[in-house]
């Protein structure tokens, strides 16, 4: 059983971004039960959709007129305002079934806190005067064997420009609207096709939504599976 909703990485170069975010999720109407905002525990609206088998286990479940720890994907909108997938929630005390004598309990507060996140990929645009910092993430091939679109996640913070076309690994925290940067590790310089002079472009917020491997599950699974409590799989990706 891991007791971890976000995996530790199984390579140094794998991409990724995933959060945590505590929040009432609203839904935009009884016919949409998919898409809605989260108002975060700081009052702020974020545009979210639900993914997957998550809707079962909150109609089931979860009081959702009552905030909750949900694992996210974070997107960017054009207007660098914060979209998030809600993949999952982490909630043991609601969603675990002891069914070994013994086992331990897990917690449903997490070492991190709440508006943790976690982004790994390309870093293609970084302003340290203005603190804008922008990476891309690449994504894992659908099952037919095409590849999804990489999208661009605009963090704020501040990377040296000499950073720009690495691979870095970045833990951030939501402010408001925007992941703001803690800390970050520079984990190897990517290979670049094509001579585009080196410079720092002006990023974008494509949003295109990006699928991790992950899966959700009834009581007791959490995010990801029969009695692992929130587990969330990222491969590397291409």
């Amino acid at each position: 059983m891991r007791p971890h909703p976000i995996p530790p990485v199984s390579e140094p170069q794998q991409y990724r971004a995933i959060g945590l975010v505590r929040g009432v999720f609203e839904p935009q109407d009884k016919d949409l039960p998919t898409r809605g905002k989260l108002i975060t525990s700081d009052g702020t609206s974020l545009e979210a959709v639900v993914l997957g088998r998550l809707l079962t286990l909150m109609r089931r479940h979860l009081d959702i007129s009552q905030p909750h720890l949900w694992v996210v994907y974070p997107r960017s909108r054009d207007d660098k305002t914060l979209h998030l997938q809600l993949m999952g929630v982490w909630e043991p005390s609601t969603l675990s079934r002891m069914e070994e004598a013994g086992e331990v309990a897990l917690a449903d507060t997490l070492p991190e806190g709440d508006d943790y996140f976690s982004v790994r990929g390309e870093l293609i645009f970084t302003r340290p005067e203005s603190g804008d910092v922008v990476v891309k993430v690449r994504q894992l091939p659908r099952a037919d064997g095409t590849r999804p679109t990489p999208f661009k996640l605009n963090l704020s913070g501040t990377i040296p420009l000499e950073h720009l076309r690495h691979f870095v690994a970045i833990e951030g925290r939501r402010q408001g609207q925007m992941i703001a940067v803690d800390r970050y590790e520079v984990i190897a310089e990517l290979p670049q096709r094509g001579n585009r002079g080196g410079k720092a472009r002006r990023g974008g917020g494509e949003s295109r939504g990006a699928r991790p491997e992950v899966r959700s599950g009834p009581p007791g699974a959490g995010p990801a599976g029969p009695r692992s409590h929130g587990r969330a799989v990222s491969r590397p990706r291409p």
